[in-house]
């Protein structure tokens, strides 16, 4: 039937708009056209049109011309009503066909009658909906990680300086280029909402240059630049949110990632300058600190120590001084019992004690013109290796000398020993 159709308004149907017969006559019922290039007869073309239809559906199974009482009524104009409505049927299908559409993985589809919204569909799959133009939809991609820039366009060196130059608190001039990442939480309110108005991505961008500049006007330049970057970049993403969330524009933002911050490029130079003077005096500041850290707790672990040692030396002395008092006070006691013993055993303990630490040499000038050398020292440090060789197993024979050194010390003790009980009586 298609094939018919198409075949009776082909313009290269050698019948198209012309007679069938050879000699201009009207072999099909035709009317004879006076020339064979002029333009096409409309009551031609329409008589035609009818034959084909009727031929197609009211003589499917004859044949021959038509009978004599058929002209533009009867069969033949029911035949071609029966054609119109297969094409408009056919016509309806294929507007039905137009109603189905695809919503891809992570997307989903604002459907709107007659340009008004009536649901969201956020399926993926392949479903339907009333064909253009009662109903559209707009497909909306909701997962997908946009990226808007501030400051810059695709590469930081393409600065847009009306939206980098920022002023701080101190009434410093920053160079500052960002990017905002974010993704659409609403569809709904990312299509509607700002229209008419600026587009969503218009909007984004103009709320991430106004809460960049309010945090970085409290800030000073070099909170801005070295010490509170991170805080800086974090404060503007929570400005931003509250931004977007009041105008409704349907945008969750992601992240806020500062691409470059530094002085304009006409004073770069000078504040470099300045820049590491701050350092230098930052770098003296840390040693100073550093050397009294090393020398304060030393000194103080110094006079810790000099304490400890002053209160132990007071302790002992006083300890030393109150067992003196105590020896003292025992002494006269027994001085008290026995003067003239006490006093004798005083003056022997004071003797030893001078005699112990003191070369000794005893001189006896009572015998008349007999003078008694005895040095003590020398006797007996011969003596004393004297008594290790008689100790040893095998000892040499003594010889005479140290014999009469012995005997000379003994001596000389019973010589002391008569003469103390002489003066004793």
């Amino acid at each position: 039937m298609w094939h018919s159709i198409r075949r009776m308004f082909s313009l290269n149907d050698p019948g198209w708009g012309r007679n069938s017969g050879s000699g201009g006559g009207g072999g099909d019922g035709q009317r004879p056209r006076s020339g064979g290039d002029g333009p096409p007869d409309l009551d031609e073309l329409w008589r035609d049109f009818n034959r084909r239809l009727n031929g197609m559906f009211g003589k499917r199974g004859g044949g021959g011309a038509p009978p004599s009482g058929e002209g533009s009524g009867g069969p033949g104009m029911r035949g071609a009503g029966m054609g119109v409505g297969v094409m408009a049927l056919v016509a309806v299908l294929l507007w039905l066909g137009s109603g189905f559409y695809i919503v891809p993985e992570g997307n989903a589809a604002a459907i709107l009658r007659f340009g008004e919204f009536k649901y969201l569909n956020d399926r993926a799959g392949f479903t339907w909906r009333i064909p253009y133009p009662v109903e559209t939809a707009e497909i909306v991609n909701v997962q997908q990680l946009r990226q808007m820039e501030v400051g810059y366009r695709n590469n930081v060196k393409n600065k847009v300086l009306k939206e980098s130059l920022m002023l701080t608190q101190d009434q410093s001039i920053v160079d500052m280029q960002f990017a905002v990442q974010y993704r659409v939480a609403d569809p709904v309110a990312w299509l509607f909402n700002n229209n008419p108005g600026p587009s969503p991505e218009e909007l984004v961008r103009q709320g991430a240059e106004t809460a960049m500049r309010e945090i970085v006007g409290r800030r000073g330049v070099d909170q801005v630049l070295y010490e509170e970057k991170e805080a800086v970049a974090k404060d503007a993403l929570k400005l931003m949110q509250s931004i977007v969330d009041r105008y409704k524009a349907g945008v969750s933002l992601v992240d806020v990632t500062i691409q470059q911050a530094q002085p304009p490029e006409q004073v770069q130079a000078a504040f470099e300058d300045a820049n590491k003077a701050a350092q230098d005096r930052e770098r003296l500041i840390n040693e100073g600190r550093a050397y009294a850290n090393d020398v304060i707790p030393r000194a103080r672990g110094t006079a810790a120590r000099l304490g400890q040692e002053a209160d132990g030396y007071k302790q002992r002395v006083i300890a030393t001084a109150e067992g003196d008092a105590s020896r003292f006070r025992q002494v006269l006691t027994e001085y008290a019992k026995a003067p003239q013993v006490t006093r004798d055993r005083m003056y022997l303990e004071t003797m030893q004690q001078v005699f112990t630490n003191t070369s000794k040499v005893y001189v006896d000038s009572r015998a008349g013109s007999n003078l008694l050398y005895l040095p003590m020292d020398k006797l007996l440090q011969q003596a004393a290796p004297q008594g290790d060789a008689a100790r040893a197993p095998a000892a040499a024979p003594t010889p005479a000398p140290a014999t009469d050194a012995s005997a000379e010390v003994s001596r000389a003790r019973e010589g002391l020993r008569s003469r103390d009980r002489e003066s004793a009586r």
